[in-house]
């Protein structure tokens, strides 16, 4: 079968979009992000925070969280362990990186387990997700599983950074919690709120339009 003949649309979907998102990241990573070269919005602004940091873990809980609901529990569980340890590895390498360079060898962050739930997480919000929504296409109930396992995550990390994290993190979030709890609450929930209410509007129009995977209601 012979294509389509190339339409103006054509050349929006295939450059102008994805220079648009090529743009955008660019920003982000270089004037947003508090660690970038030209940060403009300061080390300790939350709405840069949130739009670097707090994206980035959306992204990758994303991912896992709408093929739980879109397929089965075994997809988003498998999906998290890609994303979650691919993320996990990056922000361990990152941050033993920046302490190497300042000339602090004492931690080594592939050990420390706040960072290693990471991983974990990211499993259990799509098999949570998954096993809670069992493949409906109701928006209520992609709705309520999608909030119930990014919730429970979220309250997850933020026990693992104050509690079990090494020094510079825990110390890190308890000083936030103590001085800022509002803050500290905005950081650690709103972006993981905020996930939980996209992802299955982002679902939900996926299945008006066909586009999700057989799913396989396996027990």
């Amino acid at each position: 079968m012979e294509p389509e003949k190339f339409k103006l649309a054509d050349l929006i979907d295939g450059i102008v979009i994805p220079l648009i998102l090529v743009i955008l990241i660019f920003v982000l990573a270089v004037y947003v992000n508090p660690t970038g070269q030209y940060h403009v919005l300061g080390e300790a602004n939350v709405i840069a925070v949130i739009l670097t940091q707090g994206f980035a873990q959306m992204i990758v809980l994303g991912v896992p969280l709408i093929l739980g609901l879109l397929w089965n529990k075994w997809a988003g569980g498998a999906a998290g362990f890609i994303m979650g340890g691919m993320y996990y590895v990056a922000s361990a390498g990152q941050y033993n990186g920046l302490y190497s360079s300042m000339g602090v060898t004492a931690y080594n962050f592939f050990g420390d387990i706040s960072m290693l739930f990471y991983l974990v997480n990211a499993v259990i919000i799509g098999y949570m997700a998954g096993a809670l929504s069992k493949g409906s296409t109701n928006f209520k109930r992609m709705l309520g599983a999608s909030l119930t396992a990014a919730i429970t995550t979220a309250i997850i990390q933020a026990f693992m950074n104050y509690n079990v994290a090494l020094e510079p993190g825990r110390m890190m979030a308890q000083n936030s919690w103590a001085t800022d709890p509002l803050m500290a609450v905005v950081i650690n929930f709103v972006p993981s709120i905020a996930l939980g209410i996209i992802v299955p509007i982002l679902a939900k129009v996926m299945t008006w339009y066909g586009i999700q995977p057989m799913r396989h209601y396996a027990s």
